[in-house]
């Protein structure tokens, strides 16, 4: 489960983020005061950071800033009730890794935080070449070969795949993988995962009726297997 700390003092906001991100399945951590949340962000390891800018006894941008020149990477999303493209600018020269302007919307909030945590996933996952069966891919080249032959896989399959190896032996719903290979602004069904898959067992495996390495599981997704 992911772990998001919220540093925001508005007490509204912040227990409607609380309770929006907990039904997402987020675990929340949360701080009003920005002193005490720029200590609790220095110690406590989470995934994401929802950065109000203007907080009691040290602003956003301060700890933001800080949080970098002490070598903290964790990504960082920025909310402001300004307007000012400085402050916007100023955010991303700090190090703030996506900015939002009061009032948002929760569905935007709620895909932004899925994007940026996916960009953190790809950067610290990622695969250039990777081997299983009688398959072997580069994904620098975006190139596919079955016993040493080539198997034309488009964009698309090769980020299917490419996702499934970054998750091998886990189950992964068709929601996870509109969210994480499609993304929030492609509006594609879940028959859509089912029909890439197929399209995919029938290159990749020897018999696309009896798959050895892209498995269903029984309301649950699908699996990779090496």
């Amino acid at each position: 489960m992911k772990q998001i700390l919220i540093i925001e003092d508005d007490p509204a906001i912040l227990k409607g983020l609380t309770a929006s991100l907990e039904a997402e399945n987020y675990k929340i951590k949360s701080q009003s005061d920005g002193e005490k949340g720029y200590q609790f962000a220095k110690t406590e390891n989470v995934d994401l950071i929802i950065l109000d800018i203007m907080l009691p006894s040290k602003n956003g941008l301060d700890i933001c800033r800080d949080l970098r020149k002490g070598g903290i990477n964790t990504p960082i999303l920025m909310l402001t009730s300004k307007k000012e493209e400085i402050d916007k600018v100023l955010g991303f020269e700090i190090g703030a890794d996506d900015y939002v302007t009061k009032p948002f919307s929760i569905r935007e909030l709620h895909a932004r935080i899925k994007a940026i945590l996916r960009r953190k996933s790809d950067l610290t996952n990622d695969i250039m070449e990777y081997s299983f069966g009688n398959i072997h891919l580069d994904f620098k080249k975006h190139e596919a070969e079955k016993n040493g032959s080539p198997v034309k896989l488009s964009e698309m399959e090769l980020k299917i795949l490419k996702f499934f190896i970054q998750n091998e032996g886990n189950v992964i719903s068709r929601d996870q993988f509109l969210d994480n290979v499609w993304g929030y602004n492609s509006f594609p069904t879940t028959r859509t995962v089912d029909n890439y898959i197929l399209s995919l067992r029938k290159k990749i495996e020897d018999d696309f009726s009896l798959p050895e390495h892209l498995l269903t599981v029984h309301k649950g997704g699908y699996k990779f297997v090496k």
